[in-house]
């Protein structure tokens, strides 16, 4: 089997269930620096790749200064908004999420100071007399309570192998101008700083374990100030979690597209890097993974991820009587969020209005999603955004938020037209991963998210003194 290929453990590549009778065996699979655990066929006779999770030695805040530490992840806050929630303090996180707030506002976000500072920032978080560095890798359990309602996950390292040859599997276009820009991060600073959100369909034993764990006393307990609650343990013994998600075949990326992208993009630079050695205690250098909390699907809150456009072709009131004729526009409608699949709500001229999106062309889940449905019949032909990856024209604003900033965005003249949409569901998002297609850039927002500075993953002593690591991009 090709590295790459995607086959669900426990099915034959034709699609049918292996015989009752037979088990699948394990096999080791070597690849450069890799040892990757796989599962082969007892009728295909084929390799089948499987999840791994690896610990690792964390750098983390002592108990007392977490909640002076954690931060936002650095995409859910622009500049101006980082630097008022780090305002008096020089101890949060965002400086090295968001370092250009240590910076003149006069600088721009992507200069070489920029990532500079951040490394700055990163080695003096590593070396406080407020930290600690593990002394033997290790896994976490970490819950969220927002609302209510429980989200708890593993969070641990995952292998960049994983991701290019998709085991890790992403359902969504990146941009590459992030992309650039968290890969940068990530040399500069010799870490990955904030972890992705990974999710994997439930499995029985690897809740049992996570319950287990839960019961020793938390290494964190605290509430953020947007009311959601982190704790965060460490598991006594990482064995039993690891081999636990072997009978995983595969993560799904559920938040954190760039971040994923900036970490194999790193590795695939620092892998070049003459006299590269392995970390202590690992198999690999630590750039060949990068930190994650993986959730089971039934814990997984998706939010809408709305849009807003600067310019549309006319005025908005001609816009809007072109798509009033073309479409089925119910105009004025006092709820602005939609209520079903397969409608959006516009703000234009004033007002929000509701539009059905047509059928889809295609016959592919991808097709069925609102967003490809937005972009096949408004977007592209009406307003010529036909890359949303790289298009200067379109921005994407978080459901958490709510309407009234997507209205408030059009009423301060910043933007013509704001965009509600319907939120993706998680199995749509698996369904789309699983038959190996991409939705458009921002189509799902996550809530609640990951607090950043909690776990973080220094790979400095992997990294050759004189080697260099700040290529322009």
């Amino acid at each position: 089997m090709v590295a790459g290929h995607r086959l669900v453990a426990g099915h034959r590549e034709d699609g049918a269930l292996f015989p009752e009778e037979t088990k699948p065996v394990y096999a080791s699979s070597h690849a450069g620096p890799y040892t990757r655990l796989a599962l082969v066929s007892p009728v295909t006779n084929v390799l089948m790749f499987m999840a791994t999770v690896h610990p690792f030695r964390a750098v983390r805040p002592l108990p007392q200064h977490v909640e002076e530490i954690a931060s936002v992840p650095y995409d859910v806050v622009d500049t101006t908004e980082a630097r008022d929630r780090a305002e008096g303090k020089p101890r949060s996180f965002l400086h090295v999420a968001r370092p250009e707030i240590d910076l003149s506002p006069e600088r721009g976000t992507y200069e070489d100071a920029v990532y500079e500072q951040g490394a700055v920032n990163l080695r003096q978080f590593v070396e406080a007399d407020y930290t600690l560095r593990e002394e033997a890798p290790a896994v976490y359990v970490y819950r969220l309570v927002m609302d209510g309602r429980e989200q708890t996950g593993v969070f641990g390292g995952v292998s960049v192998a994983e991701y290019n040859e998709g085991t890790i599997v992403k359902h969504e276009e990146t941009r590459p101008t992030k992309e650039n820009d968290r890969t940068r991060h990530i040399l500069a600073q010799q870490a990955h700083a904030e972890p992705v959100m990974l999710t994997y369909r439930d499995d029985e034993t690897i809740h049992a374990l996570v319950s287990d764990v839960q019961e020793q006393a938390p290494l964190y307990d605290f509430e953020a100030e947007d009311g959601v609650r982190h704790t965060v343990w460490k598991a006594s013994a990482p064995d039993p979690l690891v081999e636990a998600f072997q009978n995983v075949d595969h993560l799904y990326i559920a938040d954190g597209h760039h971040r994923c992208k900036a970490a194999s993009r790193a590795a695939a630079t620092l892998r070049q890097t003459e006299g590269s050695t392995s970390g202590p205690g690992t198999e690999r250098p630590g750039y060949e993974m990068f930190t994650a909390v993986l959730f089971p699907m039934s814990h997984m809150h998706i939010m809408a991820y709305n849009r807003i456009v600067y310019e549309l072709p006319g005025s908005p009131s001609d816009f809007l009587e072109q798509l009033a004729r073309d479409f089925t526009v119910v105009r004025d409608v006092n709820d602005p969020v939609p209520a079903q699949k397969g409608t959006v709500c516009l703000y234009v001229d004033g007002a929000w209005h509701r539009l059905a999106l047509p059928e889809p062309s295609g016959d592919r889940v991808v097709d069925q999603l609102d967003v490809s449905r937005l972009s096949e019949h408004l977007l592209e032909p009406r307003l010529g955004i036909s890359d949303q990856r790289r298009d200067a024209n379109i921005d994407f604003v978080g459901g958490v938020r709510g309407t009234e900033a997507l209205a408030a965005r059009v009423e301060s003249g910043a933007a013509q037209l704001a965009i509600s949409m319907y939120p993706t569901g998680i199995e749509e998002l698996v369904a789309v991963s699983d038959e190996g297609s991409l939705m458009p850039p921002k189509s799902t927002w996550f809530e609640p998210k990951l607090r950043s500075g909690l776990l973080v993953h220094d790979f400095a002593e992997d990294v050759p003194d004189d080697a260099s690591v700040m290529p322009a991009i």
